[in-house]
């Protein structure tokens, strides 16, 4: 098991699925743009 991040940590690299195109990866934005992800839980499901 991986230590928790800490405030002031560099994120971990990582992909997500997107919506427009294939998965997004976090290193290729890396000093291009600042990014921010937020998690919605159970959005874009029926109900």
């Amino acid at each position: 098991m991986e230590a928790p991040l800490k405030v002031g940590d560099i994120a971990p690299d990582f992909s997500l699925p997107a919506t427009t195109k294939d998965p997004l990866t976090l290193s290729d934005y890396k000093g291009k743009k600042n990014i921010v992800v937020a998690f919605y839980g159970m959005d874009f499901t029926p109900g």
